[in-house]
C-alpha cells in the first residue's frame, strides 16, 4: 500500500536554458559600476517619509521695527527743547541790551566831541534830536552868513545818526526847554564851555531804560541804567 499523505515532492532540477539565463544576469549585474551615494534613486520598495505627517515646529515672527517715537520719547524732547529755550532767553536779553548801551555810549560819545569842538574852534554847535525820525544830528552856526544860521557840520562822519531798530529814544529834557516826546528838539554846545543841561532817556524793546546826562559846566557825559531824574543821576 502507497503512502501518500506527508511525503515530500521531489526536487526540481532546473533546466540548462534556465541555468544560462541565471548566469546571463549575474555576469551583467557584476559588470554594472556601482551607484554612487549621490546618484541613488528611490525604488518602488523604499518608502519615502510622509512630509505631509511631519510636525511643523512654528517659527517666531520677525520682530518689526518701531517707527517714530512713543509718548514717553516725545514727552523728554519736548522737554529738553523748553529747557533750552529757557536757558538761551537770557542771552537774547543780554543781547538787546548790549545794543542799548552801545546806542548810549554812541550818543554820549558824539556829545563829549561836540563839546569840545565847540570850545576849540569857538563854534556854537546844536546837537538835534528827532524823536519822529528816532535819530540825531549835528549842526553848526554860520558865522560868516548875512543871518545868523546853523547848517548841517562839514565834517566826515556828521551825518545823521539812526537808532537802531530795537531802541529808541524816548524823551529829551532840556534846560529852559522843557521836555519833549515827539518832533524835534536841540541842545546847545557854546564856545565859552557851556552847556545846555540835558537829559536824554533811552528805551529797548525789553523795556529797559538808560539816562544820559550832560552837566552844564563841564561838558561831562554820564551814563546809568534806569528811568533817573538829573539830579538822582549826579548824585549816584
Amino acid at each position: 500500500m502507497a503512502l501518500t499523505g506527508n511525503r515530500a515532492a521531489p526536487a526540481r532540477t532546473p533546466t540548462s536554458s534556465e541555468v544560462s539565463n541565471d548566469a546571463s544576469l549575474m555576469r551583467l549585474r557584476s559588470k554594472a559600476p556601482p551607484a554612487s551615494s549621490f546618484d541613488r534613486r528611490p525604488t518602488s520598495r523604499r518608502r519615502l517619509p510622509n512630509r505631509a505627517c511631519r510636525k511643523v515646529r512654528p517659527f517666531p515672527a520677525p520682530e518689526r521695527f518701531a517707527c517714530g517715537f512713543t509718548l514717553l520719547e516725545l514727552a523728554v524732547v519736548i522737554f529738553i527743547m523748553g529747557l533750552m529755550m529757557l536757558i538761551a532767553m537770557p542771552y537774547f536779553g543780554g543781547l538787546k541790551n548790549a545794543q542799548l548801551r552801545s546806542a548810549a555810549r554812541t550818543m554820549a560819545g558824539r556829545a563829549t566831541y561836540l563839546y569840545e569842538e565847540a570850545s576849540a574852534q569857538k563854534l556854537v554847535i546844536r546837537m538835534v534830536f528827532d524823536l519822529d525820525h528816532q535819530s540825531y544830528r549835528v549842526l553848526v552856526l554860520d558865522p560868516y552868513a548875512a543871518r545868523p544860521i546853523f547848517t548841517a557840520d562839514p565834517a566826515p562822519g556828521d551825518t545823521p545818526v539812526v537808532l537802531p531798530p530795537n531802541v529808541a529814544i524816548r524823551d529829551v529834557t532840556v534846560e529852559g526847554i522843557g521836555t519833549c516826546r515827539r518832533g524835534m528838539i536841540a541842545c546847545q554846545f557854546y564856545p565859552d564851555g557851556y552847556v545846555d543841561a540835558t537829559l536824554v532817556h533811552l528805551v529797548d524793546s525789553n523795556g529797559d531804560v538808560m539816562t544820559l546826562g550832560v552837566n552844564p559846566l563841564t561838558g561831562q557825559v554820564r551814563i546809568a541804567n534806569g528811568d533817573l531824574t538829573q539830579r538822582q543821576l549826579y548824585l549816584r
